[in-house]
């Protein structure tokens, strides 16, 4: 895996393990001056469902970094390629669900990343 894969890979963890923190322990806090459209008195009542979505991006930081520490070549890039599958239908879900912003913050760094997984 080139370095310039790996710096992607870990970019796109990173903003995962930040909307895990995010959405596990700051969406009651930070959610509102975040999400303006969303009514304010919605957070408390939703902060479990928030969390639980968090958990899910956890667990898409944690395979990707995952991807990065395995030494095998051939088993990191299919662990890495999965998981940034996922990133990329969740983003598609996402925007197709909730705001066309997440195409854009989601799916397309994950597709780069693809890119960079099989073209570098």
């Amino acid at each position: 895996m080139s370095s310039i894969t790996m710096i992607l890979i870990g970019l796109i963890a990173a903003l995962h393990a930040y909307i895990m923190w995010f959405e596990m322990f700051a969406w009651t806090s930070r959610g509102p001056r975040i999400f303006r459209q969303f009514p304010k008195d919605l957070f408390e009542p939703t902060k479990a469902m928030a969390a639980n979505q968090g958990l899910y991006n956890g667990f898409l930081a944690a395979g990707l970094i995952w991807s990065l520490i395995i030494r095998t070549q051939d088993w990191a890039t299919n662990v890495a390629t999965f998981f940034l599958i996922c990133v990329a239908v969740a983003g598609v879900y996402g925007a197709a669900t909730a705001s066309k912003r997440i195409l854009y913050v989601q799916t397309f760094p994950a597709v780069v990343a693809l890119l960079a997984l099989y073209l570098t």
